[in-house]
């Protein structure tokens, strides 16, 4: 992942350039710098909006006692937009619209839902909500000496011995360090 910001942070400039002369030859130098101040301020406007109703929704959502699954989700993509809005350029304002639009954000949240589960379930390779996908992932550690492979989502087991008593698990005495008579320990 470190490698696509990466590349992004080369590309997204140069992309950027690139459609501001092109705009700039089509309707002038003074008309496109004059567009993008106002794609700025308008931005700017709009976040601040977005924003209050992101945060307002969260702190109901926090008083109500229910999960701000939603409302984080939105707080998140305003964020990331109004960014994208304040960056100088076309193409970062198109996303960022498309990030703090009240009528676009459903869709954009679908979407950073569906990221967001995807790198959990490579990260952790188990199931979230009741979905699974096979990963080709090894760990060094789940590979047996006969050479078949196990995936690294195997669950580990083990056992511990005792009995639980209201709610309390009870050592078994048997043999062991502590049954016996001790011994001075030789030095």
């Amino acid at each position: 992942m470190p490698w696509f910001i990466a590349i992004l942070l080369l590309v997204v400039p140069l992309i950027e350039i690139y459609v501001i002369v092109q705009v700039g030859q089509v309707i002038g130098a003074w008309w496109t710098i004059g567009l993008l101040i106002v794609e700025s301020a308008l931005g700017a406007l709009l976040v601040k909006r977005e924003g209050r109703r992101a945060w307002r929704a969260l702190q109901s959502s926090l008083d109500t006692g229910k999960m701000p699954g939603r409302e984080l989700a939105d707080g998140a993509l305003v964020l990331i937009g109004g960014t994208l809005l304040l960056t100088p350029g076309f193409v970062t304002d198109v996303f960022g619209f498309f990030f703090v639009l009240p009528f676009t954000r459903g869709f954009a949240r679908r979407l950073l839902s569906a990221f967001v589960t995807r790198r959990l379930m490579q990260s952790i390779g188990t199931p979230v909500n009741g979905f699974s996908v096979p990963t080709q992932r090894r760990s060094k550690s789940s590979k047996k000496k006969s050479g078949d492979t196990a995936p690294a989502t195997e669950p580990r087991t083990e056992v511990v011995e005792g009995e639980v008593v209201d709610g309390g698990v009870v050592e078994d005495d048997g043999p062991g360090p502590a049954a016996g008579p001790q011994r001075p320990i030789d030095s």
